[in-house]
This record gives C-alpha cells, sequence and structure tokens, in this order.
C-alpha cells in the first residue's frame, strides 16, 4: 500500500479516530472476540435516512495492514477525496455496498480461511445512511466481505 494514502502509526491512528468521533465519524473501537465486523448500514435506527436531505456518500476508510494504517477520505455524489481509486470505490459501494457493509449475521457457518492480518473501518454516511463497517480476513465470510468491497478497500495480497 506504499505510495498510496497516508501511513500513520497506532498513536497518530488513535487521533484520528478521536477527530473522527467528534466529528460524528464513527467507526475505531476494540475489536470483537472475532475480529471488526460490525456495521450498520441498513436504514435502521440512527441509520436511516433524513427525509427531504439528498442522499449522499462521505466515508472514511482506514486499512490497518499489520505495519500501519492507511486512512482515505472519500465522497461520491459527485466522486472525490483522497482515496486513491475513487471512481473504483465508489463503483464497488454502488454494485456490493448493500450486501457486504452489513456485519457477518451471528451464527452464519463460515470457512476457516486465514487470509492475512490486515483489518478496516469504514465509516460515515453512504447513501444518506449512517455506516460503521469493520472488516478482516479471518475467514471465509469476512473474505467475501473484503473481496466484494475491492476497490474500496486493497485487493488481498495487493
Amino acid at each position: 500500500m506504499a505510495g498510496r494514502g497516508t501511513r500513520v502509526g497506532v498513536a497518530t491512528a488513535s487521533l484520528l479516530c478521536a477527530a473522527a468521533l467528534l466529528t460524528g465519524l464513527t467507526g475505531c473501537g476494540d475489536e470483537t472476540a472475532n475480529g471488526p465486523s460490525s456495521g450498520n448500514p441498513s436504514g435502521t435506527g440512527s441509520s436511516a435516512a433524513v427525509p427531504g436531505v439528498a442522499a449522499t456518500t462521505a466515508l472514511t476508510v482506514l486499512v490497518d495492514d499489520g505495519e500501519g494504517t492507511v486512512t482515505w477520505l472519500l465522497t461520491c455524489d459527485p466522486v472525490g477525496g483522497d482515496h486513491p481509486e475513487a471512481e473504483a470505490a465508489c463503483r464497488a459501494l454502488d454494485r456490493s455496498g448493500a450486501k457486504a457493509l452489513p456485519p457477518v449475521p451471528r451464527g452464519r457457518l463460515c470457512t476457516q480461511v486465514f487470509q492475512g492480518p490486515e483489518v478496516a473501518s469504514i465509516s460515515g454516511t453512504w447513501k444518506g445512511q449512517r455506516v460503521d463497517s469493520r472488516f478482516n480476513l479471518r475467514n471465509g465470510c469476512e473474505v467475501g466481505r473484503w473481496k466484494a468491497l475491492t476497490g474500496l478497500l486493497p485487493a488481498i495480497g495487493g
């Protein structure tokens, strides 16, 4: 991931998370026992779109490859931000966001295939709905979610 985004250390990533929380962009909490996999783009609760307000996309994407964290900002409608593949990222969201942003349902059986130490979070607003999603490569279900959002998230092994 060298040359793309902004690489920061753990302390700086924590400060970025705190700043994101203050501006309403959540998504920097501790991992659960199964790793980061929460999310709420379903339109329920606080994720519901506000009536009369145009749907917009403004996301903060954090990716930790085990050696450091890269942070990107992404907007769609119009495409912008500092994400290195902003157009591909917006296309990936349009194609797979509804299926890949929500967490893996509890109780789902997943193959135990570890693909790497990478973890990611996506937080902000997608199509006018709050998003707070976590991703990892610790089992087949999580790998499938990550692959579905390739373009927004780095290609596995890339």
